[in-house]
């Protein structure tokens, strides 16, 4: 048992714990007040670079779950600030969403498809083949890849999605 004199501090993971498939968990919404109430530090992590903190926050008010955007930790902001120790004020080209981009905006990063540093692959429900290509292309002229998590696929509803893995099966 803890004294008082040592904070406490939970880590949680998001997807499949906290929320399945838009709806929070049994038990989610009692565990996050729980922690608030008893003034607990706690942070939140989700592989899925998507959403913002904040867009995520306001995604999980929607199903109950209050959860302060400085508690949410996404793959995105994993991956910019792993990029950011490599290369600070580097630039990428970014196959993902708003979650990916702002991410390494956030970090000074500069979005480019002209010589990057970076190709970096979140996950994305917009795909396309030409966005595909291009990363290729960067990839094979030099610039460095990496994917914000290593799942092949995803859940949704309707079943498997593709996700950002990207070794061979």
């Amino acid at each position: 048992m803890a004294n008082r004199e040592t904070p406490l501090s939970w880590l949680c993971d998001m997807d499949g714990v906290l929320v399945h498939e838009g709806t929070a968990v049994a038990g989610a919404v009692d565990f996050i007040r729980a922690l608030s109430e008893a003034e607990l530090s706690f942070l939140v992590l989700t592989n899925n670079s998507i959403y913002t903190p904040r867009d995520l926050a306001a995604r999980l008010a929607g199903m109950g779950l209050e959860i302060p955007v400085g508690s949410l930790w996404t793959s995105a902001l994993a991956t910019a600030r792993f990029l950011d120790s490599q290369r600070p004020g580097g630039t990428a080209f970014a196959v993902g969403e708003a979650g990916l981009t702002t991410a390494l905006h956030e970090i000074g990063y500069t979005l480019t498809d002209r010589d990057p540093d970076y190709v970096v692959l979140g996950e994305t429900r917009t795909y396309s083949f030409e966005a595909i290509t291009k990363a290729i292309r960067l990839v094979a002229g030099g610039a460095r890849f990496i994917a914000t998590n290593p799942d092949a696929i995803g859940p949704s509803a309707e079943g498997a999605l593709p996700a950002t893995d990207r070794s061979p099966h």
